[in-house]
Formats: structure tokens, sequence, C-alpha cells
């Protein structure tokens, strides 16, 4: 086997001269780490011409104490050369974009939160309680009230006639809260807070408008995606950008779950299970299922609670919100790939599964309590 060494840049007109050096030499195929985005520039260039293979880091480690970027490149194309890697997922590019959308849409709520504590911080300064009596600082009365703080306003009883809708009957306890030390360097860090949560929410407001536009093309898959218990119109959108609307990419629905880390690792030595902890992977999609999963799991005539409670009860809440998500993405899976709708198996599923077996069980419940239950005992 021949083997050569050269560098290039990153540059544009470096990497189509790395383009270029391949094919000379008839490369056919080309394997890089998939860390961080910097792989994407050369993804971009070379995925025209080649077929490129883009590796988890952690997949091809080299032998530690011999690490350098050229022994690197040699040990990934020796890998490659034997057939070692397994490509890791790549979307097309509409997929791509619109997962960029998506993940950013997310990061700028999460500043928005950010912002909020932060205005909860300087109310507490103030000694001004409003998160006491507010669920929701930033709702229509607590903007109002913020708002008329920071034009100079200060007397309790004037910000609290200031309330909308329920929280009208709470002026006697908003009058109370709102009694507090305002100064000058409070409202001109609440004013600040307020202008940059304002920006973020117009910038959201334009993102949902471009993501809106990059779902059009798969909109009707999207929304088969929300006939499932929890499934808003925003995590069908986070699924769909984050695994794509093309399932044939996974050989099963197994395969996703794994690539999802939303089941158990394989750790066994010496015919022990060392571990069942979940991979640290899929950080987008999976805390997006776990959040549709706690609003599933509150649907009490569906599948996914009884699910939850039945895991619950032996494993624990966390191991079964997990479970859940899991088969939410099961069926999203298959909902994708067929072209169908969520039929939920029902809240009594698992009694249908196996009667005799939730018979006896219950009936050894009752007994542990103390009850005779001798013609249950012979009815099973």
């Amino acid at each position: 086997m021949h083997q050569e060494v050269r560098s290039f840049g990153t540059t544009t007109a470096q990497l189509l001269e790395l383009a270029d050096w391949l094919a000379e030499h008839d490369c056919t195929h080309v394997a890089m780490e998939a860390t961080g985005v910097y792989w994407k520039p050369v993804w971009h260039v070379l995925e025209a011409e080649f077929e490129l293979v883009p590796a988890n880091a952690a997949h091809i480690r080299n032998v530690p104490g011999r690490k350098t970027d050229v022994n690197d490149a040699m040990w990934i194309a020796d890998l490659l050369a034997h057939g070692l890697i397994r490509s890791s997922f790549v979307p097309p590019q509409a997929i791509q974009q619109l997962r960029d959308l998506t993940r950013t849409r997310k990061q700028l709520v999460r500043e928005v939160s950010q912002h909020s504590l932060r205005i909860q911080k300087v109310l507490e300064d103030a000694n001004l309680k409003l998160g006491s009596v507010l669920s929701d600082v930033l709702g229509k009365s607590g903007r109002a009230m913020l708002d008329a703080i920071v034009a100079g306003q200060s007397d309790p009883a004037h910000l609290a006639a200031l309330a909308q809708g329920t929280a009208r009957n709470k002026t006697a306890e908003l009058r109370e809260a709102l009694r507090g030390r305002i100064t000058e360097h409070h409202r001109t860090m609440l004013r600040l807070h307020l202008q940059v949560i304002d920006a973020l929410q117009r910038t959201l407001g334009e993102l949902d408008a471009a993501v809106g536009k990059a779902l059009a093309p798969i909109r009707q898959r999207a929304r088969l995606l929300t006939t499932m218990p929890g499934v808003s119109d925003l995590t069908a959108s986070v699924v769909v950008a984050e695994i794509g609307v093309d399932m044939s990419r996974f050989p099963s629905a197994g395969h996703l779950i794994s690539w999802a880390g939303l089941c158990p690792r394989s750790d066994e030595s010496a015919g022990k299970r060392r571990s069942t902890r979940v991979r640290k992977s899929g950080t987008w999609i999976k805390t997006a299922l776990v959040t549709a999963a706690w609003a599933a799991v509150r649907v009490k005539t569906s599948y996914l609670r009884a699910q939850f409670l039945r895991i619950k009860a032996r494993r624990g809440a966390k191991k079964a919100i997990l479970a859940v998500a899991a088969s939410m993405l099961t069926a999203a899976f298959h909902m994708l790939r067929d072209g169908t709708e969520y039929n939920d198996l029902g809240r009594e599923h698992f009694d249908r599964q196996d009667r005799s077996k939730t018979i006896r069980r219950l009936i050894k419940r009752l007994q542990d309590l103390g009850c005779d239950v001798p013609e249950l005992a012979h009815a099973t």
C-alpha cells in the first residue's frame, strides 16, 4: 500500500488544491474527524467528487502518547483502508439548514430565560417581591409594572393597578410585594435587560418565520409527528431537523435510538455489566424528546403514561422518562418511514398483554394487605 503525506491549509483555495491532489492520486473515499464545525468547510468542497466518511473522534482514537496531526491523518487513512470506520450521519443540506435554525432558536430562548433571571436578581436587590406573586414576571402584568418602574414610577398602589387578567385578584399581595427601595441604578439595569429581551424576541420572530419557510417542503411529514401525545409543532420541527425525513439512513428504529443516545450503553467485562448509563450523544434531540415525554405522560389515557408508571415503579422516574422518549422516537421512525399517523395502544395495553399475570400480581398485593381473596384466586 502506497502512502503519501502532504499538508494543506483550510482556505478555500487550498481546499480546492487538496481536491485536485486527491483526484490526481485516484482517491475515491476521504475520511475525516467530525469535530465541532471544522469538518464542514472540507465537506462542502469535497462532497461533489468523493465518497466522504465523517468519523466520530471518540471511535478512531489513536494510541495515547503518539498524538500529532500527521499521525492522526495516517491512522485515519489506515482505518479507512481496512474498512474500520463507521460513517457518521450527515443529513442533506436542506435539513442541515433547518437544524441550524432550530438550534439557534433554542439558544436564544435560553438567553431570554437568563435575562429573566437577571431581572429577578435586580428586583430582589430592590426588595421587590414581584416574582413571589406573579408566575411570569415578563407576562402582560409583570411587563407593564416593569415598564412603569423604568419610567420612574415607584408608588406600590399605582404599580399594582397595572395588573391585568387574573392578576387583578392579587392586588393586595402586589401592593405589598412592590413596596421596596428602587434606585436609579435599578431602573437602568432593568431597562438594559428589557431592551435585550425585546431584541431577542424580535429575532425569535424572524427565526420562526425562517423555520416555517425551511420546513415548507416537508411540513406534511412534520405534522404527522404532532399526532403523537406531547409533540407540539415546535418539537416536531426539532425532531425533523435532527433526524431528517429519510429513514432509510437508519437500518432500524434501534439504530436511530442508539444514535440519539436514548438506550443503555454496552459496557460488559468478565461477564458483568459495569454500567447501563446512556451515552453522551444526541444532546439536541435528546433534550427535546425528554421534554416532550414529560408532556406526553400527563395524558392519562395514553400508552406512554402507562409505560412511564410501569417502569417508574421499578427503576425510578428518570429511567422511565428516557424509556418513554425512546418509545416516542421509535414511533417517529415508523411514522416518518411509512407516512402514517400515530396509533396509540391505550393505557390498558399492558393489562391486555398479560391479563393473568396482572390478576396474580393484584391478588398478591391484596393478600399482603391482609385481604382474603380465595374466590378471585379460583377465578384465575
